[in-house]
């Protein structure tokens, strides 16, 4: 299938799928007699693993060594499972530190709404910041 075949049937552009050619995560593809490039099921595959592999958050250096993982022929289970458990632990920093930053913001805003404007000190910009 040509390239905008495969694009659409992994869900992706063809302009992610030249870029993951072009970083490495993609084997070469074969090419018709008229040039065009020739995608294959299997490719197709490939690209949803790669897709569905950035929907969960891993970076593209990630996913380029599960792939080289699985292309030596072994299952990369183990690494996927190393890599979704950082990712999940960072996850849950990120969540932590975004429920205090708005612990932190509704304080304001709620001293803020409070007080009389009037009030604030002219030398400056802003008492309640």
């Amino acid at each position: 299938m040509r390239i905008g075949e495969a694009a659409a049937a992994a869900g992706t552009t063809t302009k992610a799928l030249r870029f993951y050619e072009e970083r490495g995560l993609l084997p070469d593809v074969g090419r018709t007699d008229s040039g065009y490039r020739d995608y294959s099921p299997a490719m197709v595959s490939r690209l949803e693993f790669i897709r569905r592999s950035k929907d969960a958050g891993l970076g593209l250096a990630q996913i380029k060594e599960i792939l080289r993982i699985r292309d030596a022929g072994h299952a990369p289970c183990a690494q996927v499972s190393d890599q979704l458990t950082q990712q999940l632990d960072a996850l849950d920093r990120q969540i932590a530190e975004l429920t205090a930053l708005r612990a932190t913001v509704s304080e304001l805003h709620r001293t803020l709404t409070a007080a009389d404007p009037a009030a604030c000190e002219p030398t400056q910009i802003c008492s309640y910041l």
